[in-house]
């Protein structure tokens, strides 16, 4: 019999703590639904003692979610679980996730606790927890530099005390992969009631590790791990969904369990959190990337087209790539629209949010020749940008050429009030950025401006990521057009309009690997 490996995805609370990657509570029930379409078992929505915002995404999306489980992070104080189980409540099936550092530096720089009061906090926390669920996971925080004989104590204490899944996470990415594996091996034999909870994983990248590590785990008989669509997360990054999903179900000759996964739907959900966040997925990046499946040497494409497993170890059907073109033009009406919507997954809450996406469409549909499911997914991104915008471009006009220099003019409603401003730049895309800023004066630094093709061809939408930082706050902001300078300027007023919202959360002790 093969063993169901069952996938925790973090992508809306451990991938939301990249820097700038940020998300609305709309945006994260959207990621939510299309995990669920790809059958997640379980959806860590998010750690809803840390602000207000956060209590209201873990609750919506427990209200949204009927087929997976959905988990809310806390620590292991009684004010944060008695908060996560408040957003539980809606939850078909509510996971309460609790956790405490055991490693000596965490315990004795960051909780200022010894170990036995460590343990004893620990214990407390779940059997607190067991009074609202019984489902309850408990998560020894830098596990992989903890003292293994602590680590047996421990787990063998909150496996007692209730916990039905006890979480090992190499938080800050220092484990290689045999080390990890046999870790986790060495735990499972020494403590004596391992049997009665589900081994899991949570690993970082920092070494580029997170995967092989998590690999490791599972074959020395963890059967949870936690990951993220793309790889997202702080720092370098978790572990990614896709990659460890693939490589056990590519190698059941090494792997002796599976997941519930409807791998089709992965290229579609990996593409929506790109969107979202505004995270590009690199192209040679494993399964998603839009080099996975392309070959460019001769002796490979002779030998796929003879065979395609001469050089391919997995169907690129079998991931979601498809060329997905959709059949509809500026003639093409709202049901049609609707109906390949749903096809990728996509849903609007009501009529009103079809009509403003389908104009969209319709404007799109003017600008170029060939609508794909990419463009889909912009589109209803910038519908959810554009309710959120308190400054709104009104109108552009940049000029450049040679001998010239190049200058924009730009007119921005803000406040109640139309303004307008001319700057110069190095360009147009500079000029246009210093010109809202001659309105706005944010005084914010531009950390980041990259430029991704949507799809194919001279007529691509230009999808563009801009990170800005003000006072040690950094936010992502993105906008996508067949003008490149147009997607520009909507990528960087969409990062403005985050920063002038106030930052409402509060992330006390927030885990950075859990």
């Amino acid at each position: 019999m093969t063993d169901q490996l069952l996938v925790f995805d973090t992508t809306l609370r451990d991938g939301e703590q990249s820097p700038g990657a940020s998300m609305t509570c709309e945006e994260k029930v959207r990621i939510a639904r299309a995990l669920e379409r790809l059958r997640v078992d379980v959806i860590e929505a998010g750690f809803p003692i840390a602000s207000p915002d956060d209590f209201k995404a873990v609750k919506a999306v427990a209200e949204a979610i009927t087929e997976s489980r959905v988990c809310g992070l806390a620590r292991a104080l009684i004010k944060d679980i008695d908060r996560a189980a408040e957003a539980l409540k809606p939850a078909r099936a509510g996971r309460i996730h609790t956790f405490i550092a055991t490693s000596p530096i965490h315990m004795r720089e960051k909780l200022r606790m010894s170990p036995e009061a460590v343990l004893e906090g620990a214990v407390k926390a779940v059997r607190h927890a067991r009074q609202f669920t019984d489902d309850v996971e408990f998560s020894a925080e830098d596990a992989g530099r903890s003292d293994p004989d602590f680590l047996c104590r421990v787990m063998e204490a909150v496996i007692t005390a209730g916990a039905r899944t006890v979480n090992i996470p190499d938080t800050v990415g220092y484990s290689v992969p045999a080390q990890f594996g046999e870790l986790i091996a060495m735990l499972r034999n020494r403590i004596p009631n391992a049997d009665q909870a589900v081994f899991s994983v949570h690993c970082h990248n920092d070494l580029g590790l997170a995967v092989a590590n998590s690999l490791s785990a599972v074959y020395h008989g963890a059967r949870q791990v936690e990951c993220t669509i793309n790889g997202l997360g702080e720092r370098a990054g978790n572990a990614a969904l896709e990659e460890i999903v693939m490589a056990v179900r590519t190698r059941q000759d090494v792997f002796k369990c599976d997941t519930r996964i409807e791998t089709p739907h992965i290229v579609a959900a990996s593409r929506l959190v790109s969107t979202v966040t505004g995270f590009a997925v690199q192209p040679n990046k494993a399964i998603v990337g839009a080099n996975a499946f392309a070959h460019e040497a001769g002796i490979h494409q002779d030998g796929v087209i003879k065979n395609r497993e001469t050089y391919e170890i997995m169907r690129a059907e079998d991931v979601g790539w498809t060329a997905n073109r959709m059949v509809l033009g500026k003639h093409s009406g709202r049901n049609a629209f609707r109906a390949r919507l749903a096809e990728i997954g996509v849903t609007l809450k009501d009529d009103a949010a079809l009509n403003q996406a389908f104009e969209r469409f319709k404007d799109l549909a003017d600008k170029k020749h060939e609508i794909f499911d990419e463009d889909l997914q912009a589109l209803v991104s910038e519908g959810a940008l554009e309710a959120v915008e308190s400054v709104k471009l009104m109108a552009l006009e940049t000029a450049s050429g040679t001998g010239t220099k190049p200058h924009a003019d730009v007119r921005l409603a803000w406040n109640g009030k139309e303004h307008e401003a001319r700057a110069e730049g190095g360009g147009p895309v500079d000029a246009a950025f210093r010109a809202i800023e001659g309105v706005v004066a944010s005084g914010a630094i531009l950390q980041l401006y990259a430029v991704n093709a949507i799809t194919s061809g001279t007529d691509a939408q230009g999808e563009v990521t801009v990170r800005l930082e003000r006072q040690g706050r950094i936010v992502n902001g993105h906008g996508a057009d067949t003008d490149i300078v147009l997607a520009s300027a909507k990528a960087y007023l969409n990062a403005l309009n985050k920063l002038l919202v106030p930052d409402n959360r509060t992330h006390p002790q927030l885990p950075r690997g859990m």
